[in-house]
């Protein structure tokens, strides 16, 4: 599985209803389970982003729907970073 953090920001209409943002998360990760997509982890944040969360997901495909659909409610904007767990990233700098 792939690890994936996904910064996040409230749109307008997002923020307008944030007292229901709680239960939009919940809904996103039954809607991510039934796509093969976990959410391992969400965070309320301060700063540029409003949340970020640590996602993983079998293809970088499946994730680009979930988030699609997702965004198209659109109470959200989402940046993706793809992640190396600490054992990938300790392979890839050997190679180096």
């Amino acid at each position: 599985m792939a690890h994936y953090i996904v910064l996040m920001n409230w749109t307008e209409q997002g923020i307008k209803t944030v007292k229901d943002a709680p239960a939009r998360l919940d809904k996103a990760r039954k809607a991510a389970k039934k796509m093969g997509v976990k959410i391992e982890e969400a965070f309320l944040t301060i700063g540029a982003y409003d949340m970020v969360f640590h996602a993983e997901a079998d293809s970088d495909e499946r994730l680009a729907s979930f988030l699609l659909m997702q965004g198209s409610a659109g109470n959200i904007r989402t940046t993706t970073l793809k992640a190396f767990d600490e054992a990938a990233y300790r392979k890839i700098v050997k190679g180096v």
